[in-house]
């Protein structure tokens, strides 16, 4: 797995479902993907910094297995 400091591809999907936005985040290398789900006029950036840390935190507990 990569370090902390290595950078990860990450692929950002963003759906819209009525008033939500859905965006899943997926790293490129294992395949792992997560998804957050938050109100569809909240900002694009803030909803895929969200996903990117639940991401980053399924990545680490995958390592830790």
């Amino acid at each position: 797995m990569a370090g902390p400091d290595e950078r990860r591809e990450v692929l950002f999907e963003f759906t819209a479902i009525g008033t939500v936005m859905k965006v899943a985040a997926i790293d490129a290398a294992t395949g792992i993907e997560v998804t957050v789900m938050g109100p569809s006029h909240a900002s694009r950036a803030d909803l895929q910094k969200l996903a990117l840390a639940k991401l980053r935190n399924r990545l680490a507990r995958s390592e830790n297995r």
